[in-house]
């Protein structure tokens, strides 16, 4: 029990005693003062050595001579816009992105359009060999590039697929595909089986229950598969390097080789183009950011 303290004043009269305010009790899961600024410096470090080297190499490239980057400090007295301009006017570069782009958006709708089957099918469906099918999916990440490239382009060369945006479309889509696959499987089996059974009660069939209610309930875990996709496609050297012969067909990735020749490098315009490069993956990633924290903490929830 509680007991209140009573004073007695001058004239007889009880008058009651102050009571001090309970000091106040912290909430299971808040921190302190100090624990948010901890938190919180220590999220801006990580911020500012997140976003220096991006800010080094716009820095870089606006400096107009290729050995700027020996000596930065001088950067700042001749700033200029010109290396955008000589690579934007003089060099090969929208066919750059033109191959960049179809290859890229090409892995990206085959390779998870494979992957959503591949991890619808694996999850809901009870075939023989269905666990062991997964397995050798993760087995085919183990491999090299350097092993892989000389059987793809004897594969290639007897389909004419050489040089050609298909074949490397085929290539990349081998790596990104099962990867995707394991991703998406694990994704699909947080959704309750009871989806499927509902669709198969109104009559839809197993294609028409996959495309009308899993894949729109699947969205986040399609946007990380998406791209993973688009950006294994997109930063790529070894296979556009070896497969794409055409000048005119260089990815991002190979044609920034033109700028290092055996006695020079052109840093300047390399770190000029690299900054272009990076607006079309921003934009992308800006597309599917929303979904992209949710479908990378949801596929690992259930095994």
């Amino acid at each position: 029990m509680s007991t209140t303290t009573v004073q007695q004043s001058a004239g007889g009269a009880p008058v009651p005693a102050v009571v001090p305010a309970p000091a106040p009790v912290r909430r299971r899961g808040r921190r302190g003062t100090a624990g948010s600024l901890l938190s919180h410096g220590l999220l801006i470090i990580a911020s500012l050595i997140a976003l220096f080297p991006i800010a080094w190499l716009i820095f870089l490239s606006l400096g107009p001579d290729k050995d700027d980057y020996l000596h930065p400090g001088g950067i700042w007295s001749k700033m200029t816009l010109d290396n955008y301009s000589f690579v934007l006017q003089e060099t090969a570069f929208f066919h750059w992105l033109q191959s960049t782009l179809i290859v890229s958006l090409g892995t990206t709708v085959i390779g998870v359009v494979i992957a959503a089957t591949t991890g619808y099918a694996v999850s809901r469906m009870r075939f023989p060999g269905y666990k062991k099918f997964m397995w050798v999916l993760l087995c085919t990440q183990m491999f090299p590039i350097a092993v892989l490239i000389v059987p793809m382009y004897q594969i290639l060369s007897s389909l004419q697929l050489v040089d050609t945006y298909l074949g490397l479309i085929l290539v990349y889509c081998s790596t990104a595909v099962p990867y995707c696959a394991w991703l998406l499987k694990g994704y699909f089996d947080t959704i309750p089986f009871e989806i499927d059974e509902a669709g198969r009660v109104d009559g839809l069939t197993p294609f028409g229950t996959f495309f009308r209610l899993i894949l729109p309930l699947a969205r986040p875990g399609l946007a990380v598969a998406a791209f993973y996709s688009f950006i294994t496609a997109f930063g790529e050297v070894a296979f556009a390097t070896v497969f794409m012969l055409d000048d005119e067909k260089y990815t991002f990735a190979v044609g920034l080789q033109s700028f290092i020749s055996e006695h020079d490098a052109q840093r300047n315009l390399m770190a000029a183009t690299a900054v272009l490069i990076a607006i079309p993956v921003s934009a992308f990633f800006y597309l599917v950011q929303k979904n992209l924290v949710t479908g990378l903490t949801a596929g690992g929830t259930k095994g």
